[in-house]
């Protein structure tokens, strides 16, 4: 039987309200070891993606690790973007199996999960795999995630991909949650993101507006 094309997302697509996020570890000290990629990009991946979050109204974690006595302070972009989170700090460095962080996900009763965090091996490798034994969809962006080395983050990435998790990056998050250019009362606030945040894309946006002013609109 031919197949019939139909306007509709693919299930696999994320959607606003569909997933909870979880921003795992961005910390300074996680931070400064950091070589999978450069710190100034990694932070601004994960402003882009808290954006997105806050944007698209999506359920949002903010979880550290030893925030006081080694780890220290989530990232200010992270605070920035949701000023009234509580953050659940842990012992563990497995985000999974702190009874605080899994009572959110549970309260919060999506069964998709989006994660990030620091660092990919084993503070992202943990929470996937777990979730993902207990039945969960997991997505991973990657770009807002990092490690010791970028043979750490890369084996990293595949062993979650080998046992089911989804990888994607920070810009295809906060896109493929507007999915729609004319998706009014969502383009101006993900376009500024863009423009802010999402590197080579959001200079295309800018140029964009200075160039056509008021035409300058992707929906058309």
């Amino acid at each position: 039987m031919t197949a019939q094309a139909k306007p509709t997302p693919g299930a696999l697509l994320l959607a606003p309200g569909d997933h909870t996020l979880i921003m795992i570890d961005h910390q300074s000290q996680m931070a400064f070891a950091a070589a999978s990629q450069d710190v100034a990009s990694l932070r601004n991946n994960v402003a882009l993606v808290c954006e997105a979050a806050k944007i698209f109204n999506s359920p949002t974690i903010l979880t550290t690790v030893a925030e006081k006595s080694f780890s220290g302070p989530i990232f200010p972009e992270i605070t920035a973007a949701f000023p009234e989170h509580t953050v659940l700090d842990r012992t563990s460095m497995n985000a999974w199996e702190d009874d605080a962080v899994s009572a959110e996900v549970n309260r919060l009763g999506r069964s998709r999960l989006v994660i990030a965090g620091l660092w990919t091996s084993v503070c992202i490798v943990g929470p996937a795999l777990s979730a993902l034994d207990q039945g969960f969809e997991v997505y991973v962006i990657t770009d807002a995630t990092a490690d010791t080395s970028p043979e750490a983050h890369e084996r990293a990435v595949a062993r979650m991909v080998q046992a089911g998790a989804r990888p994607m990056t920070s810009l295809q998050y906060i896109l493929e949650l507007q999915r729609d250019w004319a998706r009014g009362e969502t383009y101006e606030a993900t376009t500024n993101a863009a423009l802010k945040f999402g590197g080579a894309y959001g200079i295309g946006v800018q140029y964009a507006r200075a160039m056509l002013g008021e035409h300058a609109s992707e929906a058309g």
